[in-house]
């Protein structure tokens, strides 16, 4: 059987964008009134969810899914999210969850282990030293992550097929999506953003994204509510100078200053006309001649360039409830 979980699995569940500040102390506890309050908030992140899972048949019966579990809110926020869409999904899937201990120095490596046993979910914990191999080859100040990232994905790739996973679920969302969609455009003069599916570099596995609907702030709170342990990175968190940075306090200002704007942004992401682009790739303009019938909607060459109602290009559900 290879059924997809559907777009509405989410709803079936029930009921400031900037890039959250290395902490050394796991969430707080949220009172009851807030827990309270978080229901909706926690009805909208299913409903998020399950609507890209379906969109981009993320998950299909039988699956067995490694979630890579940093400790920081988003993975922390994936691994809970698809703990309760399984527990009603109309498909059958398997959960485990990995964590890479990099061997940072003051790393608490009880708190993981500790929190996904009481937990009752499956886990691996992989221990790799990449923190001295990035400290020795990179300069003081300089932007870790991109090493970082490729020893860590070396690693997770290996594992995944030593676990026997079928995909590989990461915790990234909407803004990472948007930032690095930016980074691309203002520094890589490409346009070019995360897939929310794609095969993996070695071509021996699927990775997903089932966050990329979910806004980084939703996630945050969410980590609040639920009092996850947070573990904060000490590798790139202390460097304050990073792009990615830069273009978290993009988005937040043109939220701030435009309400909409960036959810209209991302809406645009899925609704790509490669014949109104330059990529001779993509379209076939060498090509191109009339072929003396009508094209619906084709020459618009000579018009004003419309504006849309920003409600039409957004595929997803409404941020709020």
């Amino acid at each position: 059987m290879n059924d997809a979980l559907p777009a509405n699995a989410g709803a079936a569940a029930g009921p400031d964008l900037q890039r959250e500040a290395p902490s050394d102390e796991p969430c707080a506890p949220a009172t009851a009134d807030a827990v309270a309050g978080g229901k909706g908030l926690e009805k909208r992140l299913l409903r998020q969810v399950g609507q890209a899972i379906g969109d981009y048949s993320m998950i299909a019966d039988g699956d067995r899914i490694m979630v890579c579990l940093s400790g920081g809110k988003d993975s922390h926020g994936l691994l809970d999210l698809l703990l309760k869409l399984r527990q009603r999904a109309p498909v059958r899937f398997d959960l485990i969850a990995v964590n890479l201990d990099q061997k940072q120095p003051g790393f608490p490596a009880h708190v993981l282990p500790e929190y996904l046993a009481r937990l009752g979910v499956p886990f691996h914990i992989e221990t790799k030293d990449t923190y001295s191999v990035v400290k020795r080859l990179i300069p003081e100040g300089a932007t870790a992550c991109s090493l970082c990232s490729r020893l860590r994905r070396g690693i997770l790739y290996r594992v995944a097929t030593e676990l026997g996973a079928t995909r590989i679920a990461l915790g990234h969302h909407r803004d990472d999506l948007l930032a690095t969609f930016f980074l691309n455009l203002f520094y890589g003069g490409r346009i070019k953003a995360m897939s929310p599916k794609l095969v993996s570099d070695d071509g021996r596995h699927v990775v997903i994204r089932p966050l990329v609907y979910a806004r980084e702030a939703d996630l945050a709170r969410y980590a609040q509510l639920r009092a996850f342990p947070i573990i904060p990175c000490d590798l790139c968190g202390s460097q304050d100078d990073l792009k990615r940075r830069e273009m978290a306090r993009m988005l937040v200002q043109w939220e701030r200053d435009h309400p909409g704007r960036v959810k209209t942004i991302f809406g645009a992401l899925s609704r790509v006309d490669p014949t109104h682009l330059m990529d001779t790739h993509l379209f076939d303009f060498a090509g191109l001649h009339p072929t003396g019938e009508a094209q619906p909607g084709g020459d618009v060459a000579f018009d004003e360039p419309p504006c849309s109602d920003p409600t039409e290009v957004v595929r997803f559900d409404s941020d709020q409830d």
